[in-house]
Parts: structure tokens; sequence; C-alpha cells
């Protein structure tokens, strides 16, 4: 667990970096072909197959964000990105878990310095980057780093058993992607402090009640009303739901 304290006193320098979207870049220029990957599921989803789905897929570990999976789901949201025929991303995972957040065993095998040398933070980064409207679609367990990437989509969409959390200081750390900053700006200092110092798990009512979630459905409807609410968005001009998207991002870290 020692890498994991190091890791925490650390972490606040770098939260910046991955909360801050990168700039406007401008339109996709291309298709991109479909790929096979380890830890995650690609689909074309929509009447016109312009919602891009991307399922994270290590069911036996509920989602705990490896490496492996790291990598995978960042070439896939890049490609989705690049893609001129896909309008809207769609993140999601299955039933037992979005994901439960970072693999433990991973991290408790490294040192320090080879977690911070090697720039472990750097596939969070490339998610802040995504350009086009990026959708969350959580069922069950969004703990730890598994809430921070709900959190790091536009939208959150939740089944009504969901669970939410960032348990991180239990394990004598502090939420490492973004969550401390983005916690706060979603439901307020006070409920963003109680959600971090305690590191309990909240249900996906009292997540809808902070104003983390957008909405909540039963179990079976989430990716469906996911995939509606993308083809909704999808109708708009491409051009004008990213600037949307970079304008509104921008302007969550700035006082006028």
């Amino acid at each position: 667990m020692g890498v994991l304290r190091s890791f925490g006193r650390h972490i606040f320098s770098v939260q910046r970096n991955i909360v801050f979207a990168q700039p406007f870049r401008g339109l996709a220029a291309q298709e991109c072909p479909d790929q096979k990957f380890d830890f995650v599921l690609t689909e074309r989803k929509g009447v016109e197959h312009n919602i891009g789905l991307i399922r994270l897929n290590r069911p036996k570990a509920l989602n705990a964000l490896c490496s492996g999976l790291m990598h995978d789901l960042c070439t896939a949201l890049d490609q989705f990105d690049a893609d001129n025929t896909i309008k809207v991303i769609i993140l999601t995972g299955n039933h037992r878990a979005f994901a439960a957040g970072a693999d433990i065993k991973e991290m408790c095998g490294r040192s320090y310095p080879s977690v911070y040398g090697n720039n472990f933070l750097a596939d969070w980064e490339r998610i802040s980057g995504v350009r086009k409207p990026l959708v969350a679609a959580v069922c069950g367990f969004a703990l730890g780093g598994g809430c921070e990437l709900a959190m790091m989509c536009d939208i959150i969409y939740a089944s009504e058993t969901a669970k939410f959390g960032q348990p991180e200081i239990k394990l004598g750390t502090i939420p490492g992607g973004g969550g401390t900053q983005r916690l706060i700006r979603a439901m307020g200092k006070s409920r963003a402090m109680e959600w971090i110092l305690t590191g309990d798990i909240f249900s996906a009512q009292e997540a809808f009640a902070a104003g983390l979630v957008s909405r909540l459905f039963p179990n079976d409807l989430v990716v469906p009303k996911a995939i509606e609410l993308g083809e909704k968005i999808a109708k708009f001009s491409t051009l004008a739901t990213q600037a949307a998207k970079e304008a509104v991002n921008s302007g969550t870290f700035f006082s006028f």
C-alpha cells in the first residue's frame, strides 16, 4: 500500500491536467475501421449507426481499471473521436459494474518511482481530450476510478440500483483521476467532502439528488436510453456540439 500513499501525496499537482479539457480541434475528417480489443467491446448503435458504444469488458474483475483496459479504452475513444461518422460516444460496463475502481493488485506491485515515472495518468489525460459528447451509462458499481471515469463523461445516466463512491481514503490515498475537482463541482463542497473523507458508498438515488447523475432508469433501460439521448444529440451540428462541450467544460473552471 506504500505506493498508494506516496501517490496520494503527489496526486493533486496533476489533477488540473486531468480535469481541464483539451483545446477544441475542429471536426474529425475520417472514418476509422472497427478494431477488436482485449478489454473493451465496441459497437455502432442507432438508426444511422452514428453512436459509438464502448463496453468495458473485464467482468471477472468487475471492470477494474488495469493498465490494459485503460489503454484499450483510450484507443477506442480516440478511434471513435476521429471517425466523422460517429457523433456521440457512450461508455458502459455490465449489470454488475460500470467499473469498480483501479486495479489495486496491479498497483500494489509497483514502486512509487515506477508509477510516476511511467506517467501513470497519461491515459486519463487522453480521456479529457475527447471532443465529442461522451455519455456514461452506469449499472452496478462505479467506485473510485470508476466513479471518476463516469464523471469524465459529459452526461451520466444510471440504473436505479447503481452504486457510487470514492473509497480511496480507506486505502490511505485520495481520488487520483480528477475526482477531487469534479466531485465538488458536481455537488458542492460539503457533499463532496463527505464522499471523499468517509469513503462511503452511495445509492443511485443519492447521486441523483446530489446532481452527479442526470437520470435514473431500470437496469435494462440504461443503455437504450443513453443511445436514445445520443441519437437526439446527433441530429445537431457536430461543430456546435463539440464547441458547446468545450465551452461548458472551460467555463466550469473559471469565475466571471
